[in-house]
């Protein structure tokens, strides 16, 4: 088989993994359409606080899972195929980690509309270099800790992964910090609404205990709407 055929096909199966809407799926197990309440954003935050806890951090590993297993599994299954890759390392694992991200952003299953793509970006982080999504972790924790805001946290681990990219992996060679520079563009990208809503002032943080509950409660009674009453 042609080799890029056979790096095609991989990357076909990262996306369709990638794809999967875990947050969706577990939702609507619970009797919640996920895209109707919240935020009405498919990930593990929406899930968490619509949902439960339990079931939002079941999606966030399900959704950090959907990159792990592309980025490196299946260099072991593939990478045998395709002689272009031998001696750049983490090089086929990262593309199909890609794919698999742009399948969470814009799934096919659900017409292209899907999450931002954090889970599924530290999923593959994890699997080609363990080192930066530690930094970025790090950075995550702090800001949260400090703000309340995960849409802070995520943007702050999205900014400080590529640079620590660069600081670890640089000497080696350009493809790996560049791939995470562009993860890191393409995850702020995807929090538009959310920087405006900082910007603003308007963005919601991140309660704990009763009152996440309750607010995660009005906001599934608004979205019911007139057909609460059926």
């Amino acid at each position: 088989m042609n080799p890029w055929f056979h790096l095609a096909g991989w990357l076909a199966l990262a996306y369709l993994v990638g794809a999967v809407p875990f947050g969706l799926l577990i939702a609507r197990l619970r009797g919640v359409d996920i895209r109707a309440v919240g935020s009405k954003n498919i990930g593990a935050t929406n899930v968490f606080r619509c949902v439960g806890k339990g079931w939002g951090v079941l999606t966030f590993a399900l959704d950090a899972a959907k990159g792990l297993v592309p980025a490196l599994v299946f260099p072991l299954l593939g990478k045998g195929g395709l002689p272009v890759f031998q001696g750049l390392d983490n090089s086929f694992g990262l593309l199909c980690g890609c794919a698999a991200i742009l399948g969470h952003n814009f799934p096919v299953y659900l017409r292209f509309k899907g999450g931002k793509g954090v889970a599924t970006s530290a999923g593959v982080l994890i699997g080609v270099a363990p080192a930066a999504v530690g930094i970025g972790l790090l950075g995550w924790v702090v800001v949260f800790g400090a703000t309340r805001y995960v849409s802070a946290a995520s943007l702050g681990a999205a900014a400080l992964v590529p640079l620590a990219g660069w600081w670890l992996y640089g000497r080696a060679g350009l493809f790996l910090p560049g791939a995470l520079t562009l993860l890191g563009v393409l995850i702020i990208a995807r929090h538009a609404q959310n920087i405006r809503r900082l910007l603003a002032g308007t963005e919601h943080r991140f309660q704990f205990g009763k009152k996440q509950t309750a607010a995660a409660a009005d906001g599934q009674r608004a979205a019911a709407g007139p057909v609460s009453g059926r």
